[in-house]
């Protein structure tokens, strides 16, 4: 399973789209056994979700995202983590663990998107 975590600096950005880098965790038997941070590509309407699908991600793990982005995810069959705070390596964990949930913050508008993910 690939987790990746949209990420500024290790730690999950507030919002999906303006992130610096996609942390992405390949993991076997519940182990994380490769990291990888990929630069963002640039935030186009629903480019993202299609770019993480092809990297082969299966999770998704952010402070806040918009809900076009969320839909495309669905339909890719792609699990959906919002409202996650703190350092990407620790989410994973706990997303491992099965203690990490998702709180279905959902940014509507592009202007505020300093406040997703509170």
């Amino acid at each position: 399973m690939k987790i990746a975590v949209a990420s500024d600096n290790g730690m999950v950005s507030g919002h999906f789209g303006h992130c610096e880098s996609f942390m992405i965790y390949d993991t076997v038997d519940g182990k994380v056994v490769k990291t990888e941070a990929v630069p963002n590509p640039g935030h186009r309407p629903g480019f993202l979700p299609l770019f993480l699908n092809d990297q082969g991600v299966n999770v998704i793990i952010s402070g806040g995202m918009g809900g076009g982005a969320v839909d495309i995810f669905n339909e890719k069959n792609i699990e959906v983590i919002t409202g996650a705070q703190g350092k990407a390596e620790d989410l994973v964990d706990r997303y491992l663990l099965g203690e990490l949930k998702s709180t279905g913050s959902v940014c509507h508008e592009h202007q505020h998107h300093d406040e997703c993910g509170q």
